[in-house]
C-alpha cells in the first residue's frame, strides 16, 4: 500500500488544518481489515499516535491531548482517511505520517498508543508548524 500525505502548513495557533491520505496499490480499506492512521515525530521527541480508525466498525482511537480537536475519517470510495485539525496548538506541531496495516487485529488501538512499529505502510510525512 502507497501512502501519500497532503494538507500540512503553517497555522496560528487557534487555527485549522486538514489533513489527507490518499492510498493506492491495493483492494481498498475494506478488503480486509484495514486500521488507518496518523501519527506524529516533533524534533528531539519519539514518534507517537495520533488518531486510528478501524475501517471494519468505524471504532476510533485518540491521544488524550487532541481528543475534542482532532477528527478522523475516511472515504472508503477515495481510499482516503482525513485528519480534521482544530483548535492547533504550538505543541501539535511536528511531521505527521499516515500508517495503514490489515493485519493488527485486537492490538490496534495499542499500537496506535504505543508508536505503531507494526504499521507495515507508511506515508512520506508532512509538517504542520503551528505559531504562537
Amino acid at each position: 500500500v502507497q501512502l501519500v500525505e497532503s494538507g500540512g502548513g503553517l497555522v496560528q495557533a487557534g487555527g485549522s488544518l486538514r489533513l489527507s491520505c490518499e492510498a493506492s496499490g491495493f483492494a481498498g480499506f475494506t478488503s480486509d481489515d484495514y486500521v488507518i492512521g496518523w501519527f506524529r515525530q516533533a524534533p528531539g521527541k519519539e514518534r507517537e499516535g495520533v488518531s486510528c480508525i478501524r475501517e471494519s466498525d468505524g471504532n476510533t482511537y485518540y491521544r488524550d491531548s487532541v481528543k475534542g480537536r482532532f477528527t478522523i475519517s475516511s472515504d472508503n470510495a477515495k481510499n482516503t482517511v482525513y485528519l480534521q485539525m482544530n483548535s492547533l496548538r504550538p505543541e501539535d506541531t511536528a511531521v505527521y505520517y499516515c500508517v495503514a496495516d490489515p493485519y493488527l487485529a485486537s492490538s490496534w488501538k495499542f499500537e496506535c498508543r504505543v508508536g505503531g512499529s507494526l504499521f507495515g505502510s507508511w506515508g512520506q510525512g508532512t509538517q504542520v508548524t503551528v505559531s504562537s
